[in-house]
């Protein structure tokens, strides 16, 4: 029997002393027309001031932990932990879902998908746009998708959370790839929304991460993959690919 119910949408939220930004973070979660959703917010202990900006939103937050943790992905760990919804999407301290309507619009771009994906556009410290990522996603997503790296951020993709495993903390700055590829393995229906769907505050990386990450995402796709940190490298170049968003 078909389940024709609108799915549960658990939107985790994952800050730590980020005062300045984690408010418009809760605004675009919490002003969707969708009326499923979850909201978790992990918090790693803030001492900034963010806590008092979280407590404005508490009667609409199903779920706050402050505490410290051992990193961004033990913190997302936890959100997975108290999410109960039928899919779970990531949209951390700074980023934003794209529009009021955004959630509503991607579960009606078909229905019962085991993971549906977009577009995502970037913003620098001053919230100017930056346009839309460079790394362009792919027209089907899949498992080869990712040769190069991180194809969708993962603010821009729904997965059914049945689908989901924790993050593997050996992969410091690249478990959000292994994650995703994880779930990939195991979908059956993949949908591109064929929309903007989040936006995303630039970090400012250094050269010094960028070296270490690409190291790092390099060992892994060539563990899965055989792709060489030559290609990635060249990707990073040509395409301005940031690993890790």
């Amino acid at each position: 029997m078909q389940d024709n119910r609108e799915p549960v949408l658990s939107v985790i939220t994952v800050v730590y002393n980020n005062v300045s930004d984690i408010e418009r973070t809760i605004r675009s979660v919490l002003n969707q027309t969708y009326p499923r959703i979850e909201y978790i917010i992990i918090d790693g202990a803030s001492t900034d001031g963010t806590l008092d900006v979280i407590g404005k939103y508490s009667e609409s937050i199903a779920r706050l932990v402050s505490e410290k943790d051992k990193g961004i992905y033990d913190a997302m760990n936890k959100g997975l932990q108290y999410a109960t919804g039928d899919y779970v999407l990531f949209m951390n301290s700074g980023d934003e879902i794209y529009a009021t309507d955004t959630v509503a619009n991607v579960f009606s771009a078909a229905r019962g998908a085991d993971i549906y994906y977009g577009e995502t556009e970037m913003f620098d410290q001053n919230w100017q746009s930056q346009g839309r990522r460079r790394h362009k996603v792919p027209a089907k997503l899949n498992f080869y998708s990712f040769r190069y790296g991180m194809s969708v951020s993962h603010q821009a993709i729904y997965i059914r959370r049945s689908l989901t495993v924790p993050y593997d903390l050996r992969y410091q700055l690249s478990a959000d790839i292994d994650w995703i590829l994880k779930a990939l393995k195991k979908a059956t229906k993949v949908v591109n929304t064929h929309q903007y769907v989040a936006k995303y505050l630039v970090g400012g990386m250094s050269k010094k991460d960028i070296a270490r990450a690409c190291v790092n995402v390099s060992k892994y796709l060539s563990f899965i993959t055989g792709c060489c940190l030559l290609s990635l490298i060249i990707s990073l170049l040509r395409f301005g690919f940031w690993p890790i968003i």
